[in-house]
């Protein structure tokens, strides 16, 4: 078997974050549902796994110049990173989302009915998300920190309240998926964000906005499941001894 063939699709976009856009064409899920097989994932989706590590292997020949190496960084600056990037991005266009979906609704409800499943889902994303956030800023990220200052001044980490860094994990784990399911369904409720015919302006800003958005957190759960979650339980059983 070839290394593509061994390797998980999360650990492939973990190792190169380039290769996402060949699961994303296919309609792959390689943030949530990562830890499969490349032939798991394909024929999950009826897509020949064969055309998918042909793709795989010819971007890997061009080259990992413009490849952001998030599995070099360090636990805390990940962290760091995705509180500042991602979570600072969900809190804002959550709202601007939320508005934009209720106008259309006021408005193009009564022709496009979906409108108003796509508005309710969203808002309780919103929801579950704001929430989810909270307990990785003020209970899971700052465990990271604590264990990245533990290593460097080869000190020994406390325990935590939760027992061990798995348990949350897991939760946000769980979560992620609840969400990325959610996101799935206004994708197809949407037509994967295609404006009607008759859609005006709002129409084709809310969508793309919502796109957007989709595209944001598949970065967002990927760099958790695959690359800070996995370092943070290793980095804990190594403190650990």
């Amino acid at each position: 078997m070839t290394t593509v063939q061994l390797k998980t699709i999360g650990e492939m976009v973990a190792a190169d974050y380039r290769t996402a856009q060949v699961f994303k064409n296919h309609n792959i899920d390689f943030c949530c549902k990562g830890n499969r097989s490349i032939q798991e994932a394909s024929e999950s989706q009826n897509v020949d796994p064969a055309v998918v590590i042909r793709e795989i292997e010819a971007l890997q020949e061009l080259g990992k110049e413009e490849n952001e190496n998030y599995k070099s960084w360090p636990l805390d600056l990940l962290a760091d990173y995705i509180e500042k990037k991602h979570h600072s991005y969900v809190s804002t266009q959550i709202p601007i989302l939320n508005q934009y979906l209720e106008k259309l609704c006021q408005v193009h409800g009564k022709v496009h009915p979906e409108l108003f499943e796509i508005a309710e889902e969203f808002k309780h994303s919103g929801g579950e998300l704001t929430a989810h956030m909270k307990k990785e800023e003020f209970i899971l990220f700052p465990f990271v920190r604590k264990m990245m200052q533990a290593k460097q001044s080869n000190s020994k980490l406390e325990k935590p309240h939760f027992g061990k860094v798995d348990n949350p994990v897991q939760m946000m784990m769980h979560e992620h998926e609840v969400e990325g399911d959610r996101f799935r369904k206004i994708a197809a409720l949407s037509n994967d964000f295609t404006p009607p015919k008759d859609g005006c302006g709002t129409y084709q800003v809310t969508y793309a906005l919502l796109r957007e958005f989709e595209e944001d957190l598949h970065l967002h759960i990927h760099l958790e499941n695959n690359i800070l979650f996995p370092k943070s339980i290793a980095m804990e059983k190594e403190l650990n001894g």
